[in-house]
């Protein structure tokens, strides 16, 4: 065997190729057999549509007879038969029209020839307002229409009617004869009208269940309003009435036109600044969205909380308000004068504070006290503190008293060349002259006059309240040097 092979393998080949463009042809030509079923793996399965005929005349399967919505080719005839006396066409639906016309049971189809030598299609209206036919459904004789043969036209003319439509296409026949070229040039320059036709009825397809929906609200909103007649005619009025008034008001109406150029213009200028708002806005929104995203999580991190606070609230913080409501009524016209008080209050405080803070301010503070005399002295005391040592001083001022009472000292100071000055100047003096001559002792003012002094110090008595002053005392003490 492989010696026969490799003995005659040219033709061997060619063997194999002949066999192989075999293969490939056989399946072209089943592939594009109307009548065929789908390649499984290959392609989906179509829908199988059924039509109860009164009369499938001219009807063949696998002529590339077809089922069309709208002008457009939506599947094929597969088989007739009849049933119950009568025809029940079988047809078969690409998948991709399928879900599109969306076929109803309220559909209906029409028997037509394509062309003259009867080659027949159903022209399908899926219907809108029934339910969905199923895979392999039914539509029913009473929704189907055959189609008519020129012979029962002729039928249903009376005798007069046929001669005359004898005539016609007679005359037909002779304007035509002839002709052929010309009707053929014309059937040629529709050739782009049909095409475009073509385009319109397979977009009105796509259309078709809008616009099934389209006509049908329209007839609803028709049939509402023939229902309505009195109140369309009561509309009528009081818009007869409303353009009545507004006639009336012409003046007003112009010259609120004449303004509306203005107003547009403020529009247009509030618009502006409302984009302008709208720019800034929207990185502000943007910047909030994180935190609106945690809006969750915190809601359910506060609920434990809300779930414990609420029987509070409800138990406890309610029944409170509710009793003390009437009192925050009473309280409000106090509330009312006391707001109206407090701009004073805070001016009066406000005095108060400057007020204490001169008084009390102490710069270094208690920071100061460190221990170092050196550090310690350089504070800067407040008044408070001046007015304590103040009074330290006064009371040591007035601490030496007797039982004539509290007496103050005081100290005078001068020389002894001034004492005896005075006294040899002073006539009334005459009685000193003999301690002017004390003065003159060495032991007393010392050898050089000019350069003594005598500080005499004297205790002034300080009336106090309750004690009587009864005389003045007086004590001296002098040094000399």
């Amino acid at each position: 065997m492989r010696r026969a092979i490799r003995k005659h393998a040219t033709d061997f080949i060619a063997l194999i190729i002949l066999f192989v463009i075999a293969i490939g042809v056989s399946g072209y030509i089943i592939y594009n057999q109307d009548a065929r079923p789908a390649i499984p793996l290959l392609e989906a399965k179509p829908k199988k549509l059924n039509f109860e005929l009164s009369d499938a005349q001219a009807v063949t399967p696998g002529q590339g007879q077809s089922v069309r919505v709208a002008g457009v080719q939506v599947g094929k005839i597969t088989e007739v038969h009849p049933k119950n006396g009568i025809a029940v066409v079988t047809t078969e639906i690409e998948p991709k029209w399928w879900n599109k016309i969306q076929v109803r049971t309220d559909a209906t189809a029409l028997l037509r020839p394509r062309t003259g030598l009867k080659d027949m299609f159903i022209e399908l209206d899926p219907g809108g307002r029934g339910q969905r036919v199923p895979d392999n459904g039914t539509i029913p004789v009473q929704n189907t229409a055959p189609d008519i043969d020129p012979d029962e036209i002729l039928s249903a003319f009376d005798t007069d009617t046929r001669s005359y439509l004898q005539l016609l296409i007679n005359g037909a026949g002779k304007g035509l004869k002839n002709r052929g070229d010309d009707l053929n040039a014309v059937f040629k320059a529709l050739g782009p009208t049909e095409r475009d036709l073509n385009r319109v009825s397979s977009a009105i397809a796509s259309r078709r269940v809008a616009l099934k929906e389209l006509v049908h609200r329209y007839g609803d909103l028709t049939n509402t309003l023939a229902d309505k007649d009195r109140e369309i005619k009561t509309l009528v009025t009081a818009a007869d009435a409303v353009f009545r008034a507004i006639g009336s008001q012409q003046q007003n109406v112009q010259l609120a036109v004449s303004r509306l150029p203005g107003t547009l213009r403020q529009t247009e200028t509030t618009l502006g600044k409302v984009n302008t708002y709208a720019q800034v806005l929207r990185p502000t929104l943007n910047s909030l969205r994180p935190a609106f995203r945690q809006l969750d999580t915190t809601n359910r991190q506060v609920l434990p909380f809300v779930r414990e606070a609420y029987p509070i609230t409800k138990n406890k913080i309610r029944p409170f308000v509710q009793v003390a409501r009437p009192q925050v009524r009473n309280l409000r016209p106090a509330a009312v004068n006391l707001a109206r008080a407090t701009p004073d209050f805070t001016s009066t405080f406000h005095e108060l504070n400057r007020f204490f803070n001169m008084a009390a301010y102490n710069p270094g503070g208690r920071q100061g006290l460190t221990g170092n005399p050196q550090t310690d002295s350089a504070r800067d005391e407040g008044y408070l503190y001046w007015v304590a040592w103040l009074g330290q001083l006064t009371d040591s001022m007035f601490s030496t008293s007797d039982a004539n009472g509290s007496f103050r000292r005081a100290a005078l100071g001068f020389d002894c060349a001034t004492i005896k000055s005075q006294v040899t100047a002073n006539p009334a003096a005459g009685p000193l002259i003999g301690f002017s001559n004390a003065l003159n002792d060495t032991a007393l003012c010392g050898g050089d006059n000019s350069n003594s002094s005598f500080i005499p110090q004297v205790n002034l008595p300080v009336p106090i309240p309750g004690l009587k002053q009864t005389k003045a005392k007086a004590k001296a003490t002098g040094g000399g040097r």
